[in-house]
């Protein structure tokens, strides 16, 4: 059973592991991506966000560190591999869906992508190895008693 203590250590290492695999998952995989001509996006953007001005890539890994919060409570009972599977598959799930209808709709773009299969794919794709990245980190490093035993 997760204490208070290990809680907050598990929602702290859910931001931090989220907002890395943005640099290190989703981003990489959106780099493929765009190299192989399936999206237009550039990677690692450093273009200004509205309305504060902040570099696309600092704004998608800070959402990204949210997400992680998000998913580490969602599945804070999941461990190892069940733990990456399942954060995957929130991953490609629920960050996508905000993403196409929260999202496109404060930014007045059409809900679901335009209902266009590239890009209801990309989305699809980038935020699963996102959730690849944040399961996997969780599992790395999210219980302290893991990290014990690892250095045993």
């Amino acid at each position: 059973m997760m204490t208070k203590e290990n809680l907050g250590r598990w929602l702290v290492v859910g931001f931090l592991s989220g907002a890395v695999s943005v640099l290190l998952f989703h981003q990489v995989i959106a780099a493929l991506l765009h190299a192989i001509g399936i999206t237009p996006r550039v990677p690692y953007s450093m273009q200004p966000t509205h309305p504060l001005g902040v570099a696309q890539l600092w704004s998608l890994a800070f959402w990204g560190g949210v997400w992680g919060v998000l998913l580490a409570a969602a599945l804070r009972r999941y461990v190892d591999g069940a733990l990456v599977i399942a954060a995957t598959i929130f991953g490609a799930i629920l960050p996508s869906l905000v993403a196409w209808t929260v999202v496109a709709s404060l930014k007045g773009q059409p809900l679901f992508a335009g209902g266009v299969p590239k890009a209801l794919a990309v989305g699809l794709l980038v935020n699963a190895a996102w959730g690849l990245g944040t399961g996997t980190g969780l599992a790395l490093f999210g219980r302290r008693e893991r990290l014990k035993m690892r250095a045993a």
